[in-house]
């Protein structure tokens, strides 16, 4: 009888296996599934419906002239793929829209930069959607026309309104302002450790070692302020972070991390930058590094706008990608071909309700033997807080106000 009923059951069994396998499995892209595009007498627009939040970078390249944004985590319906658009004007050919890599997709938009003077992409929400306006040159006798000189000039954002997320015309920018003050954040504290490493190394012991080092070069080397939220081994709620770096008014936020992973022989350096992202590796330490927030599940709608309405995130992203640059270049110094994991966004509670640029520096891993091993002595840790240090000071040198790393 039992040997009848063992029978009867293994096969079941393999049945469910086989069907939980093929079972269709939580898909985190966004689907699009609708392009829109109006041309007008003065300018084009076209909208990209998506739904929910979503990271995008935009960028443009020449000869031929593309204007394109990626859309990260998404996917394209079929009936999309590899759509193509033609558009009655002068100045555009066609738009084209394709799934670039199984989580991005792309739209590019063919155009002739000599006949535009201008063009912003951005997003709105509620739902949200994405939008690209493109101004040609005025026709009208008497107004601006394209220059008669092939070799074009960059075009230029319009005068108003102008866009953050467009590299280079951020407020900051178009003002001409500078760097004076940067509040630096020592990660954790107290009796919050942060990631603890095989030997018993403490993530909170690493980021103030580092943080210290690079107060002392920002003010001796540079002449600047800097000011830390944490000067000793205590405990700083999240939500402060921020709060202290808006009542300094500083002008950049950068905080220190060592990262961990549950993969041992993952390593390397990333930095962070405020935004949505679907990546699940960044939802993973995202989530390890809110584990303190007092927030509650209420607020998480508010939450979501100050994100993706932080006018910061262009200037944010541009400060993370030279930090990152140089903070590889110096750790590679004592550990010869450390990795870059690059720059990425991330909903970090701790860069949330800056009024500055923010980002959050993962310096490297505890969880590796040979980086925890590094991250011990007194040497890699000055070289992190020099690379830092060369990126923030690229970045102010980039708005052209005398400073050079």
């Amino acid at each position: 009888m039992k040997s009848s009923v063992a029978r009867l059951i293994v096969p079941i069994l393999a049945c469910l296996s086989v069907l939980l396998a093929a079972a269709p499995q939580d898909d985190p892209r966004a689907e699009i599934v609708n392009l829109r595009r109006y041309t007008h007498a003065n300018f084009t627009r076209i909208v990209l419906d998506i739904g929910k939040l979503r990271e995008y970078i935009p960028g443009e390249l020449r000869d031929p002239g593309r204007i394109y944004v990626d859309v990260l985590q998404a996917k394209l319906n079929p009936i999309l793929q590899g759509q193509s658009y033609p558009i009655k004007a002068e100045y555009i050919s066609q738009i084209r829209i394709s799934q670039k890599t199984s989580s991005t997709v792309r739209v590019v938009v063919d155009v002739e930069f000599s006949r535009i003077q201008s063009y912003r992409v951005y997003h709105l929400l509620d739902p949200f959607r994405l939008v690209v306006d493109i101004y040609p040159y005025d026709t009208t006798p008497g107004s601006p026309q394209p220059p008669a000189d092939k070799a074009q000039p960059p075009v230029k954002p319009p005068a108003t309104p102008p866009d953050p997320n467009i590299k280079g015309t951020s407020m900051a920018r178009q003002l001409g302002l500078g760097v004076r003050t940067v509040v630096i954040d020592p990660g954790h504290g107290g009796p919050r450790p942060g990631t603890i490493g095989k030997s018993g190394l403490q993530e909170k012991e690493v980021n103030l070692a580092v943080a210290l080092a690079l107060q002392k070069l920002l003010k001796e080397k540079a002449g600047l302020e800097a000011v830390l939220t944490r000067e000793s081994d205590v405990d700083v709620p999240l939500e402060n972070r921020t709060v202290i770096a808006n009542q300094k008014r500083a002008d950049l936020f950068v905080s220190i991390h060592a990262n961990a992973h549950r993969d041992r022989k993952r390593g390397g350096v990333e930095t962070f930058y405020l935004n949505i992202s679907p990546d699940p590796s960044v939802i993973e330490l995202a989530a390890a590094e809110n584990a303190t927030s007092s927030k509650n599940i209420g607020e998480m709608k508010t939450i979501l706008q100050k994100i993706v309405q932080n006018s910061k995130i262009q200037e944010s992203r541009d400060l993370a990608e030279r930090i990152q640059r140089n903070l590889v270049k110096s750790l590679s110094r004592d550990l010869p071909g450390i990795k870059s994991l690059g720059v990425k966004g991330g909903p970090f509670w701790v860069l949330i309700g800056g009024e500055m640029p923010s980002v959050l520096v993962e310096i490297s891993h505890l969880s590796n033997a040979k980086e925890e091993a590094k991250l011990k002595t007194k040497k890699y840790r000055e070289l992190a807080a020099q690379g830092i240090y060369d990126g923030i000071m690229e970045y102010i040198g980039s708005f052209g106000k005398g400073w050079r790393p």
